[in-house]
C-alpha cells in the first residue's frame, strides 16, 4: 500500500514510519524542510517538502496514494489550524472512496475516569479544540478512524521524560509530582503505538479507538520510578503545578484516567508487546 505521513520525523510519525516500511508499505512523507525530508529518505521513504495547511496541493498528493496518516503536531496555537487543513483535504479526496484515513487524537478527551471508547468526551482545555476537527472527520464519507494515543513513552522521550527531567526537582533533589501524585496515567510505548497505527490501516470503526496497552500506574509510582528506589518524590498541590507547569499542560496532567486498549485489540488482534512504561524506567 502507498501511505501518505505527516510527521514522519516527529516522535510518533518516526515509529510510524519504520513499522509501515517494516510492513512492506511505501510511503510518501510530508515534511516541513529539507533535512526533514532526508531524513525520512535514509529511512527508505520518498519525501516532499510542503506546507500542509496548503489544501489544493495536499488534495493532488492524496491523490496519489492508497491511505493517509495524520500524526504530524505544532505544539502550539496553530495545531486547529493545521488540522482544519488536513481535514480539508483528506475530506475533499478521499470522500467517497475506498481509501483509508487515520487520524491522530489522543486520550485526554475523554477526561478523567476510565475510557470507554464510546462514552461522553470531557476533554481538558488543552486538547477541546481537536473535537470539531474530529467530527468532521466522522461525519464526512471518508474510511476513518481517529487513534487516539495514551501517554506515549519509550527512547527516553516523551511527556514522561519532558515533565520528570532536571526542571522537575526541588533544591534539595526531590522530584516534584504532579499534584499529589495519586492520579493514574494511561500508557503507550511508541513502539507498539507505531504497530497499532500500521495494523489499523485494514478496515476498522468509524470513530475514536483508545491506544492503550493497559498499564495504568499512579504519578506517584512513575516519579518513584525515575528516581529509583532510594530517591524522594515530593507532592504538590494542583495550584502549585499549574504554576510550574502551565496551568493547561498541569490541568491535562492532574486528570485520574485508565484504559486497556480492549477495542484495538479486539479489532486488530493488537498486542502491545514491549515493557511497560515503569520497567522501561528501571532499564
Amino acid at each position: 500500500m502507498n501511505v501518505l505521513l505527516t510527521g514522519a520525523t516527529g516522535y510518533v510519525g518516526s515509529n510510524v514510519l519504520t513499522a509501515l516500511l517494516a510492513a512492506g508499505h511505501e510511503v510518501l512523507a510530508v515534511t516541513r524542510s529539507e533535512s526533514s525530508a532526508q531524513q525520512a529518505r535514509e529511512t527508505g521513504a520518498k519525501a516532499v517538502v510542503h506546507d500542509l495547511t496548503d489544501t489544493e496541493w495536499l488534495v493532488e498528493q492524496l491523490g496519489t496514494v492508497d491511505a493517509a496518516i495524520h500524526t504530524a503536531a505544532t505544539g502550539d496555537e496553530q495545531g486547529p489550524a493545521l488540522d482544519d487543513a488536513v481535514v480539508d483535504a483528506v475530506v475533499t479526496a478521499f470522500a467517497g472512496t475506498d481509501k483509508r484515513y487515520l487520524h491522530t487524537s489522543g486520550i485526554w478527551i475523554w477526561g478523567a475516569g476510565r475510557v470507554a471508547e464510546d462514552g461522553p468526551l470531557d476533554p481538558p482545555a488543552i486538547v477541546a479544540w481537536r473535537i470539531e476537527r474530529e467530527n468532521r472527520v466522522l461525519s464526512a464519507d471518508v474510511r476513518a478512524t481517529l487513534i487516539a494515543p495514551a501517554i506515549v513513552y519509550g527512547h527516553h522521550s516523551g511527556i514522561v521524560a519532558g515533565v520528570f527531567g532536571e526542571g522537575s526537582r526541588s533544591q534539595d533533589g526531590a522530584l516534584r509530582l504532579i499534584g499529589s501524585g495519586d492520579q493514574h496515567w494511561t500508557t503507550v510505548h511508541v513502539e507498539d503505538l507505531a504497530d497499532l497505527y500500521v495494523a489499523a490501516l485494514t478496515d476498522g470503526p468509524r470513530g475514536r479507538v483508545a491506544a492503550a496497552s493497559g498499564h495504568n500506574p499512579s504519578v506517584r509510582e512513575i516519579a518513584q520510578a525515575v528516581v529509583g528506589v532510594d530517591g524522594v518524590v515530593l507532592p504538590e498541590t494542583p495550584d502549585e503545578s499549574r504554576a510550574r507547569l502551565g496551568a493547561a499542560l498541569a490541568d491535562a496532567l492532574l486528570v485520574d484516567q485508565q484504559a486497556d486498549g480492549a477495542l484495538a485489540r479486539a479489532t486488530w488482534g493488537w498486542v502491545p508487546r514491549r515493557p511497560s512504561l515503569l520497567d522501561d524506567l528501571a532499564v
